[in-house]
């Protein structure tokens, strides 16, 4: 039996642009299987909160807490996120039914004049909402300045045609999704190792449900074990959107090279790992590679990034 038969299920989303592309994928995706979707916007704290920086936002998953709520109170069956916005701990009763093949997992900085990072003038002006990328940035060059990026993708790129930045940092992916060619610098993971999960569009839905049976079609087994490692690696670590911390793992022929870091704040100290592990063991090697970035000093830095930003939050 169709495992949506006689139904239509209802997709939950964030209502901006990049959310309603990755909703959309996803409905004409099921489509393509017979299953039919309706999509409803629903407002988060990450889309209501915009006075401040994503780390001093109060708790976790800020893009994603409502959306659970919905989800747990039945009044819709899919939710389509970002899967980096989704933390690693989840209400029991929610699964990842789906992970969609990955787009660019790597950062993009798009400038007016094409400009590329090292070769930005001193004390350049450079937007990112993010703690990795603002840590990564002073990292590969102290004198340029950081400045807090926020709003929705069109509000990014008129700031930065209007000259309030130099540059701005996006994940390469949400220009693909968008489908948007923009003149800039993909940036090298080996310099700015990407968030952990950036890139992946994941579908949740209730355990046990007629609606994650109707979209498991999606589920690309190679995108999921990828993202796994990162969500076990940084699941160790803690600390949330509070500690400026990569992770990415990619398949590259019978092994699967893993880059992962964590930086201190100011990007002036940082502990990495870079190195190959065999699939067949993955979940095993990335729990050892985890521990072992904390206590090569991982864990002093998240510590340290905690300690800073917690009792800011509000």
């Amino acid at each position: 039996m169709n495992p949506a038969e006689n139904k239509i299920l209802r997709i939950g989303t964030r209502g901006s642009k990049l959310a309603l592309a990755q909703a959309n994928l996803v409905k004409d995706m099921l489509a393509g299987h017979g299953v039919k979707t309706e999509i409803e916007i629903i407002k988060t704290t990450g889309d209501a909160v915009t006075d401040r920086p994503l780390h001093l936002v109060q708790g976790f998953g800020v893009f994603v807490r409502e959306i659970d709520d919905r989800m747990l109170a039945g009044d819709i069956d899919i939710a389509v996120h970002s899967m980096k916005d989704v933390p690693t701990e989840r209400p029991p009763e929610l699964t990842i039914a789906a992970v969609l093949k990955r787009d660019s997992p790597h950062d993009f900085l798009l400038s007016n004049e094409g400009t590329k990072l090292k070769d930005m003038p001193k004390g350049a002006v450079i937007g990112t909402t993010s703690l990795r990328r603002r840590s990564q940035i002073l990292r590969f060059r102290q004198d340029l300045t950081v400045k807090e990026l926020r709003g929705n993708i069109d509000t990014r790129l008129r700031k930065l045609k209007d000259g309030e930045y130099d540059g701005i940092f996006l994940a390469e992916a949400g220009l693909e999704r968008m489908k948007w060619e923009l003149p800039g610098e993909r940036l090298s993971p080996d310099d700015f190792v990407p968030s952990a999960n950036q890139g992946t569009v994941v579908i949740v839905t209730q355990k046990g449900s007629r609606a994650e049976e109707a979209v498991k079609v999606l589920d690309d087994k190679k995108t999921r074990m990828e993202t796994e490692i990162e969500r076990i690696i940084i699941g160790l670590l803690g600390g949330g959107c509070l500690v400026p911390i990569g992770a990415f793992a990619s398949t590259e022929g019978d092994r699967i090279h893993v880059r992962t870091e964590v930086l201190s704040v100011d990007g002036k100290r940082h502990v990495k790992i870079d190195e190959f592990i065999n699939p067949a063991e993955y979940q095993k090697e990335a729990r050892r590679i985890g521990n072992e970035l904390n206590l090569e000093g991982g864990g002093a830095l998240v510590d340290e990034a905690v300690e800073k930003f917690a009792s800011k939050r509000g």
